[in-house]
């Protein structure tokens, strides 16, 4: 695929803005005053060697871990006030590098999970089947099958998800998330367990799916060639610091990123 990158503006205003996180676990400093922006309809690369507090950042962005101190704020609003329940409502989805489907349940059926927050019927109205219910029902199910056709799915919308291909599971997963129409879309290591070829397919996709919807996009990712191809900027950490950031190209040519990966012989 290309590796063209068309930068946002600078005089785009950030959607997520991360500044000097802190955090400790015991003695261990996990981070160590990270901070980065993104931009709407931007990818941004999380990388660095086992250890360096990309998880650590991930989750604390999307409210798993409470930071000891810094700033986390999208578009204005200070997520680390806001509750983990409710981080979906403020436009933050993610996905896990395991597979969190349920098995017993179709493909479209695991995708519709992705709107519950957005619906706005209540249990009783939906035991009921009231008309208001059954047209945002409707209404859903349509949005869940577009976004299957997107991802080249529509073929096992009505299949189980139990048994399907796990590349195939790793797509579902993806419109379960982009089902709840986030701002920021969080991707934990989606390449985990793929393939190259469904790789730099996924890599395609994520990043067509964020120019063409606006979301920004945080991936996390060991998967170098994915996150060299799919990214605007790229932040590298390590000890829980940032080391560099910058353009993919920049990145990669960085001596410091370099020693990081490879040591100081190298």
């Amino acid at each position: 695929m290309a590796h063209a990158i068309n930068t946002p503006s600078p005089a785009v205003e950030p959607l997520l803005k991360v500044e000097d996180l802190k955090l400790r676990f015991g003695g261990v400093i996990a981070l160590d005053g990270p901070s980065f922006d993104i931009r709407p309809g931007e990818v941004c690369g999380l990388i660095g060697p086992n250890g360096a507090g990309k998880t650590t950042t991930f989750n604390c962005i999307s409210r798993l871990y409470q930071p000891d101190s810094g700033q986390i704020t999208l578009d204005g609003v200070d997520l680390l006030s806001v509750r983990t329940d409710q981080i979906s409502e403020y436009g933050v989805a993610r996905t896990f590098q395991n597979l969190g489907l349920f098995g017993s349940m179709t493909v479209i059926e695991n995708v519709l999970a992705g709107a519950y927050h957005r619906t706005k019927a209540g249990l009783w109205a939906s035991a009921l089947g009231l008309p208001s219910t059954r047209k945002e029902e409707r209404r859903e199910i349509g949005r869940a099958r577009e976004l299957l056709a997107d991802l080249g799915l529509s073929d096992v919308a009505d299949q189980l998800a139990a048994g399907l291909p796990y590349g195939t599971l790793k797509r579902v997963e993806l419109a379960r998330a982009l089902m709840a129409e986030p701002r920021l879309l969080m991707l934990d290591e989606p390449a985990n367990g793929l393939i190259h070829e469904e790789v730099m397919e996924l890599a395609t996709t994520v990043r067509q799916l964020s120019k063409d919807r606006g979301f920004a996009v945080l991936l996390v990712e060991h998967h170098m060639a994915m996150v060299m191809a799919v990214s605007d900027s790229v932040v590298v950490l390590n000890f829980g610091r940032l080391i560099a950031e910058g353009t993919p190209d920049e990145v990669k040519n960085n001596a410091t990123v370099i020693q990081a990966y490879l040591g100081g012989a190298a």
